[in-house]
């Protein structure tokens, strides 16, 4: 029996994030992706158990501005990707949707998801929020037109500081989810549970999601910005 294996995640520049091929479908994987992740959002609200850390900020702003979740999501997107500046991160195609559609889909998630009542359907909703998630973000990090703002800080962090990935990421997550729990943001066994299961669960269907590129344009790039 073959053993599957899936191809690999690129490292390009914005610009040759375009030229790398089947830009179409790689479009339609990365819009799809967002929206699925919107949606996953949405159903974390609805559950009631919890948020994942930025979305526990992006709701606590909600309760004291009247602003849509989507709306919240959107500015904040924007204010991360001037956080880009002195990082010198260059954002790509994906970054931008990423602003602009993720709150968009989430305000439509909320307008489509019920309210779940009772724990077992507040634990069916939740699980199922985390599946999308998973499939959604697997989705558009295999569409490689670049990382989402949230995301880039981070690596932005991790490039310019020496600093850890995984205590970039950690510290970052800590901040945010403190300020959205002082704002009354929602945070609970969810967000534990968020918090441990998401990657593995993005990663199971990431290695099903990643679009081949064009092999010569692909390994040109990679060595052009290789350290």
């Amino acid at each position: 029996m073959t053993k599957f294996r899936s191809p690999e995640l690129a490292r390009l520049t914005p610009l040759a994030q375009l030229r790398a091929g089947r830009l179409p479908l790689r479009l339609i994987q990365l819009f799809v992706g967002l929206t699925l992740f919107g949606l996953a959002m949405a159903g974390f609200v609805r559950s009631g158990l919890g948020l994942a850390p930025w979305d526990v900020l992006h709701y606590g702003v909600t309760l004291h501005t009247g602003l849509s979740l989507g709306t919240v999501v959107i500015l904040f997107g924007f204010i991360v990707l001037l956080l880009w500046i002195p990082l010198r991160q260059m954002p790509g195609l994906g970054t931008i949707a990423n602003v602009l559609w993720l709150g968009v889909s989430a305000d439509i998630g909320l307008a489509l998801i019920p309210e779940a009542h009772g724990l077992p359907a507040q634990l069916a909703l939740f699980v199922g929020a985390l599946l999308v998630n998973g499939l959604g973000g697997g989705l558009y990090i295999g569409s490689q037109l670049g990382p989402g703002p949230r995301d880039g800080l981070m690596t932005g962090l991790h490039a310019r500081t020496g600093v850890s990935l995984r205590l970039a990421r950690t510290g970052v997550e800590v901040i945010v989810l403190v300020i959205g729990w002082f704002l009354g943001g929602i945070v609970g066994f969810g967000t534990v549970l968020y918090a441990v299961a998401i990657g593995p669960v993005t990663q199971l269907f990431l290695r099903f999601c990643i679009v081949e590129l064009r092999p010569e344009r692909s390994t040109e790039e990679v060595r052009s910005t290789a350290p």
